[in-house]
């Protein structure tokens, strides 16, 4: 259950930063309270995940998922150029998401050493 609360994070903190760039400054009302309500969400399911997941492992999928979400969704949204060098990057950061993934489902599975 605690990776499914990471994804609606994650999902939470795309809505958060698409928002943030619509409210321009905060001078538009409808995207101000979605960033605020976004930005509620996201750290809300964030805590519920991280009851379980360790913190350094889920706070970095967080923002690795939400950060790759955020740059893809923005040039499908704010028209934001898509490089070779950003595809790289993202490849990079879903490696490094997959991986932290692994290596807590290969922790949990290790005996404990009491």
């Amino acid at each position: 259950m605690a990776w499914i609360h990471l994804l609606v994070a994650a999902v939470f903190e795309v809505v958060f930063a698409l928002a943030t760039n619509a409210t321009e400054g905060f001078t538009r009302l409808g995207p101000s309270l979605l960033t605020a309500a976004a930005a509620a969400g996201g750290i809300f399911f964030l805590s519920q995940a991280l009851k379980t997941l360790d913190v350094g492992v889920g706070y970095t999928v967080w923002t690795g998922i939400g950060s790759v979400g955020t740059v893809l969704l923005g040039s499908v949204v704010f028209g934001e150029e898509l490089t070779v060098w950003k595809a790289v990057a993202f490849v990079l950061i879903i490696g490094g998401v997959l991986g932290l993934k692994l290596a807590d489902r290969l922790s949990a599975a290790e005996p404990s050493a009491s």
